[in-house]
């Protein structure tokens, strides 16, 4: 079989089919679902870099092959899927269309010039990355179910639809945006972890508000 199926590339292999039930979730109106598929894709993506790099004597086109996956997991992850999401949620009209068309495109421009630069800082060097260029296009996994968690504090649904225009218009942005992030520590992304498992754990749970805001 072409491909390489070792143990540096399973995580990104389950991630993509974790996106790929969340946007079943989501056609079929599961959405608490698809929010949990979509931050399970987020946590695979935090650690497959990681686990890829305890192996030591990767080839140079294992690291290449490496690079593309994941990127191509995450157009998939956290672009078709938060798009799906936002969609079935009331992002349904032509701008609301519109604003996802363009959060897609972004997260797709992001993800080509990373390959790109990133196939050049490992020829150069094998230290990690120490710093974002732009929003990662993963932020998604974690901006949808914190908004998600706090949904209940709207005053309506449509209030909600509106914010969540703006979240995912702006989020888009800073994906081309050119700006400086500094990668979090290791205990900082298991904060992030706690953080939106507690969300999720919630929206999964908590039938009262959350539930009854989105399908109004």
């Amino acid at each position: 079989m072409i491909g390489f199926y070792d143990y540096t590339v399973i995580l990104t292999y389950i991630s993509f089919l974790s996106a790929v039930s969340g946007i079943f979730c989501a056609s079929s109106g599961h959405l608490r679902w698809a929010i949990f598929f979509l931050a399970f894709s987020g946590f695979c993506d935090m650690f497959d870099g990681k686990i890829a790099r305890t192996k030591k004597n990767r080839t140079e086109d294992e690291k290449s092959f490496g690079i593309q996956i994941d990127s191509l997991c995450d157009v998939v992850c956290f672009g078709i899927l938060p798009i799906v999401i936002c969609y079935k949620i009331g992002m349904n009209h032509i701008y609301g269309m519109v604003i996802l068309a363009l959060y897609g495109l972004a997260g797709m421009i992001r993800l080509g010039y990373f390959n790109v630069m990133e196939a050049r800082r490992q020829a150069e060097t094998e230290e990690a990355r120490k710093y974002y260029q732009g929003l990662p296009i993963t932020s998604m996994a974690i901006a949808l179910p914190l908004l998600f968690v706090v949904s209940p504090l709207f005053p309506s649904h449509g209030v909600f639809v509106g914010v969540l225009h703006v979240v995912v218009a702006l989020v888009g942005f800073l994906f081309i945006f050119d700006f400086r992030l500094r990668k979090p520590s290791v205990k900082e992304v298991l904060l992030l972890v706690l953080i939106v498992g507690a969300s999720v754990t919630v929206i999964l749970f908590s039938w009262r508000g959350w539930w009854n805001l989105t399908h109004r």
